[in-house]
Formats: C-alpha cells, sequence, structure tokens
C-alpha cells in the first residue's frame, strides 16, 4: 500500500508523522514513562503485525540479538529523557535538543573510531550552540529550574539517541542482510518491556482510563512510529541524500511549528533565529546520507 504514492510523499508525509510525536505525549494525560511505553508497545506490535502479513522472519545472528537488545536499551532511555523534557521546555525545543545527536556522533567518530570531521561539521558545532542560546537565553542560572532540567533532559535524550543510532549502525554491519523493519520492531518490543519495567518501578499505573488518551496513544504508536517509520523505509531507496537530509529536519521544524499551533508557545523574532541557526546546523552535520534518517524516529 506504501508504495502507491510517490516516494517523494512518502518521505515527507512519514517524517511529518513522526514530527507529530511529541504533540501526543503533551497531549495524553498520562506519566512520560508511560507514553513512552505504549508508543513502541502498540508501534512494535503494529510493525510484528506487519511483519507477519509480508512474511518477513527476523532472522539475526547472536551477536545481532544483543546489539538490537542494547539498541532497546538506548532508544527506552532516549524516551524517558525526552518525554520529561517535552513536558517542561515543550515539543519544538526538546525535539531540536534530541537531533543534536548529529554532534554527538562526530565527537564519537573524532574521539573513539577515528574519524576525521569535515569542515562542515565544525562549522556546525558552534553555531547549533549559538542557536541554541539565541532560543534559552545566554544568562543559564536566570533560566527557571525545571526549564533548566527539560534542557538538560534534552540533551541527554541527544546522547541517548547518538547511542541507539550507532548500536543499530553496528547491528547492520553485522546481520548478514539488510532488514530495517524487522531491527525496528524487535527494539521497539525490547524498549516497550524496559519502559514497562520502569514505570512500574516508579509506581505509575500502565492502565489508561480515558477513552481519549487511549486515542492518542494509539495516534502516538501507530501512525507515527509504525506507519511513519514504514512511510520513510519504503521511499528511501527512490530519492535522493539530499532529500532524505531535508527530511530529517522537517521534524524539528515541524515539532515547532506544532508547539506554536497547538501550545501557543510564545516565540521572539530572537528565538525564530536561534531555531533556524540551529536546524540549519544539525543539517550541515548530519550530511552523510539517507541511513541517519532510516533511523531517526524524534
Amino acid at each position: 500500500m506504501t508504495h502507491t504514492f510517490s516516494p517523494r510523499l512518502r518521505l515527507f508525509a512519514g517524517a511529518a508523522l513522526i514530527s507529530l510525536s511529541p504533540v501526543w505525549v503533551k497531549l495524553v494525560n498520562v506519566s512520560p514513562t508511560t507514553s513512552g511505553f505504549y508508543r513502541v508497545l502498540i508501534g512494535g506490535v503494529a510493525l510484528t503485525l506487519y511483519l507477519v502479513v509480508t512474511r518477513k522472519r527476523p532472522i539475526f545472528s547472536e551477536r545481532v540479538w544483543l546489539l538490537l537488545a542494547l539498541a532497546g536499551l538506548f532508544f527506552a532511555l532516549d524516551l524517558w529523557f525526552w518525554h520529561r523534557s517535552i513536558i517542561f521546555i515543550g515539543p519544538g525545543l526538546s525535539t531540536l535538543l534530541a537531533n543534536f545527536q548529529v554532534f554527538i556522533l562526530v565527537l564519537v567518530g573524532v574521539l573513539f573510531l577515528g574519524q576525521k570531521p569535515r569542515a562542515t561539521q565544525l562549522v556546525a558545532i558552534p553555531l547549533a550552540l549559538v542557536g541554541l542560546g539565541m532560543i534559552v537565553g545566554f544568562d543559564w542560572q536566570s533560566l527557571p529550574g525545571d526549564y533548566r532540567l527539560g534542557v538538560i533532559f534534552g540533551l541527554l535524550t541527544a546522547i541517548c539517541y547518538a547511542g541507539y543510532l550507532l548500536t543499530m549502525r553496528f547491528s547492520r554491519e553485522a546481520a548478514a542482510v539488510d532488514m530495517p523493519t524487522r531491527e525496528i520492531a524487535v527494539v521497539s518490543l525490547v524498549s516497550a518491556a524496559l519502559l514497562g519495567a520502569a514505570a512500574l518501578a516508579e509506581g505509575q499505573a500502565l492502565a489508561v482510563t480515558s477513552m481519549t488518551d487511549v486515542g492518542w496513544l494509539a495516534a502516538y504508536g501507530i501512525l507515527s512510529h509504525c506507519l511513519g517509520y514504514l512511510l520513510i523505509v519504503s521511499s528511501l531507496p527512490q530519492v535522493s541524500t539530499t532529500e532524505a537530509g531535508l527530511a530529517l529536519l522537517l521534524q524539528p521544524t515541524l515539532s515547532f511549528v506544532w508547539d506554536v499551533v497547538f501550545f501557543a508557545r510564545p516565540m521572539t523574532p530572537m528565538e525564530l533565529a536561534g531555531a533556524a541557526i540551529a536546524i540549519g546546523a544539525i543539517y550541515l552535520g548530519s550530511r552523510k546520507g539517507s541511513k541517519q534518517v532510516e533511523d531517526a524516529r524524534q
């Protein structure tokens, strides 16, 4: 069904659906951990059903299974921090900070993998910090405590997101064939188990009594997690690297738009300029190809 539409339409529709993720988190009246649990549970089950219908079995080596389990841990931590960041500072800024993972990956490559940064990446990192400063302000101590915590959680999200992407890269290098949808289904279910355990350990109830909340969580898991991902993956072999990179940028951009439209986030000209600079820096730092977009989920 996804192949009925043009690859560009599928690519950008998928990115738009994923960009709605923080909106569902903000709307639903459950704990941040519980909403993360239902995202990956519902999305993971939906992806598994898709694999059953299309007769695609997840056949992995023991090493790949272990790497996918580790990726599931990073993904669970990613959602744990990100959802709290969304509550404290809103969908737009929290998603922007999560996408700072591109700079974490650059640092990991330089420090541990022997990679040399490109000139555009060296420019992108300070540019992103300037953009961030223009959004949150340069006087850190004057910011409210919850706001500062939200920024910290957003940056921790970026670190966990980078760990997830790096682990997924290693798992694909270790796999005999490329099976991204099967990998994401496994990672989702591992993350669901971890977040479910975390919610119970926090004393949070997993029961959802409001049908409105059930609807938001279903939209989160089915539309943003499952359908958004399938649309992007199905389009990547047929689009250019530039188009794939632009789709990666569409997510934080639209998250800011949704923040303003749905939650009346006030944006000064300085903040708008800072967001534009930071998003441009993310683009400069992430120009590696479509693989990165394939893994993107924020």
